[in-house]
Order: C-alpha cells, then sequence, then structure tokens
C-alpha cells in the first residue's frame, strides 16, 4: 500500500509561482512513475506531468511546459511540481498520482495505481 499526500496549494496571481509536494509512504516501487494531474470543475482530470522514480527525462502536457517542472527526491520518497507564470487557466485541484510498474510513462488516470487527495491551486487576480 502507498499513501500519497499534497501540500502547496493555493491562491496566486496570474504570473506567480507555486510549488507543489507529494510525500509518498508506504511500499517502495523500483519502477514506479509518479505523475501530476489536474481537475478543473465540469471538466476531466488531466495529465500535466510525469517523472520515472529512477529516470532523468520528464514528461509534460502541451499546456505547461516550459513553466511546469516535475522533480523527485527519492530520499525523501516526494515528488514536486514547481509551476512559474500561472495563467488563470491553470486554476484546478492538483493531484499526484503513482504508477508502480512503469513500464511506460503513462498519461492517463487509469495507468495510475494511488492518487493523494489533491491540493486546491487557484490563479486570479
Amino acid at each position: 500500500q502507498v499513501q500519497l499526500v499534497e501540500s502547496g496549494g493555493g491562491l496566486v496571481q496570474p504570473g506567480g509561482s507555486l510549488r507543489l509536494a507529494c510525500a509518498a509512504s508506504g511500499r517502495t516501487y523500483s519502477r514506479s512513475v509518479m505523475g501530476w494531474f489536474r481537475q478543473a470543475p465540469g471538466k476531466e482530470r488531466e495529465f500535466v506531468a510525469a517523472r520515472r522514480r529512477s529516470g532523468l527525462t520528464a514528461y509534460y502536457a502541451d499546456s505547461v511546459k516550459g513553466r511546469f517542472t516535475i522533480s523527485r527526491d527519492n530520499a525523501k520518497n516526494t515528488a514536486y511540481l514547481q509551476m512559474n507564470s500561472l495563467k488563470p487557466e491553470d486554476t484546478a485541484v492538483y493531484h499526484c498520482a503513482l504508477a508502480t510498474d512503469g513500464l511506460r510513462v503513462g498519461i492517463r488516470p487509469l495507468e495510475y495505481d494511488y492518487w493523494g487527495q489533491g491540493t486546491q491551486v487557484t490563479v486570479s487576480s
């Protein structure tokens, strides 16, 4: 079993920055993939970014490429999402998710096994 807990959400003005954290506890999977998804009211959950536990390559949705950065601190079992140049359309509940056997880096929610409860990010002036 794995537990994921997000933190770092809040209210920020357009152009501002936030850093989300996802702390994982429980079993560790050497080939895991950590992903970030977001869901705005009335919309489907969408992929934001993902990274393997043991990989240097990160994957991003086109809408956040160049603005968001995903990183992992394996010693702390924590993943981060640094969000810069935030826009009102980035407003959503952000969830971290873990795929235990990441043969490929998935961008669909059903490819992930564990989910955090989410943290609200609101971009507004």
